[in-house]
């Protein structure tokens, strides 16, 4: 098994990106939208301390604060991964490996993370996220977006 670079800081606050296994023309995070959310909710309350969302039909990103002393994202990723394939049909084409191994055919296996640096990435990874949608061409303003944390953040004053 290949050992992947990875910046583990207990605590630390990450940038996600996650993609669906086939993303073209498929719309199945925002599809299932509700669903993705409460699993992110159940993941969330257990083992996340605060994070920014914008889901995609086809990816998501997010800015994720770890709690204190822990850097086990991959952990996180699993969970969320394994709770939401797990509640939908198995209609999906899957390769013989993902067979073999049990896997369904709906995530990449990995993802793509970086470790925040300081307040300035901090803000330009959290407008990366909130104008992602923009970036896509499927809206005109960030704030047309349904699927982000952008909402939440502007009625709190943000």
């Amino acid at each position: 098994m290949p050992n992947y670079r990875r910046a583990w800081y207990p605590g630390g606050t990450y940038f996600f990106t996650v993609n669906l296994l086939e993303r073209h023309g498929n719309d199945l995070l925002t599809r299932h939208i509700d669903l993705l959310r409460d699993t992110v909710r159940l993941v969330r309350t257990v083992i996340l301390r605060d994070s920014r969302w914008v889901v995609l039909p086809d990816h998501l990103h997010c800015v994720i604060e770890l709690p204190l002393g822990d850097a086990n994202f991959p952990l996180r990723w699993r969970l969320i991964k394994m709770k939401f394939s797990k509640a939908l049909p198995l209609t999906e084409l899957r390769s013989k490996a993902r067979i073999k191994r049990g896997e369904r055919g709906i995530w990449q296996r990995r993802y793509w993370e970086h470790l925040i640096r300081d307040e300035a990435d901090f803000r330009t990874h959290l407008d990366y996220v909130h104008f992602n949608p923009v970036k896509h061409g499927l809206v005109e303003r960030v704030v047309d977006w349904p699927h982000s944390t952008f909402h939440h953040f502007v009625n709190q004053g943000v």
